[in-house]
């Protein structure tokens, strides 16, 4: 049986790390091509820098930086197929290759359909349209 307390528990997945090897590169392809907004570029002390960006329209934002210990210290490109979920795959496609985005052709697995892209450092983004 379920304990009754722990259904009651709300969590929202809201940040997600990504290791890169270039801070400002990483930077300026999730804000320049892929469209990210740029929440906040802090320095809160020597060594550390902490970027926030955020998908249009998300409620979770990606974080890259460095002195982060194991939240900045992963091998850059480490992290893989993480999710963007949009209306219009074709028309979101398009605008990434618009931005220089290189980007795979559109897949339909079943009615389910992906593009995938990835950034400078080999973190991989998997766009999904559901019908």
């Amino acid at each position: 049986m379920p304990n009754e307390t722990a259904a009651a528990v709300t969590m929202r997945l809201e940040l997600v790390p990504l290791a890169v090897s270039d801070v400002d590169r990483a930077k300026a392809f999730y804000v320049d091509q892929v469209g990210f907004h740029e929440d906040h570029d802090v320095r809160p002390m020597d060594g550390m820098r902490v970027v926030q960006l955020t998908p249009p329209g998300s409620a979770c934002s990606v974080l890259i930086g460095t002195g982060m210990g194991d939240l900045t210290d992963r091998a850059p490109g480490s992290s893989r197929g993480v999710h963007l979920v949009v209306e219009d795959l074709d028309a979101a496609r398009t605008a990434l290759l618009g931005r220089g985005v290189d980007i795979s052709a559109v897949q339909d697995m079943g009615g389910i359909r992906y593009a995938y892209f990835s950034d400078p450092d080999g973190n991989s983004w998997a766009l999904q349209q559901l019908r």
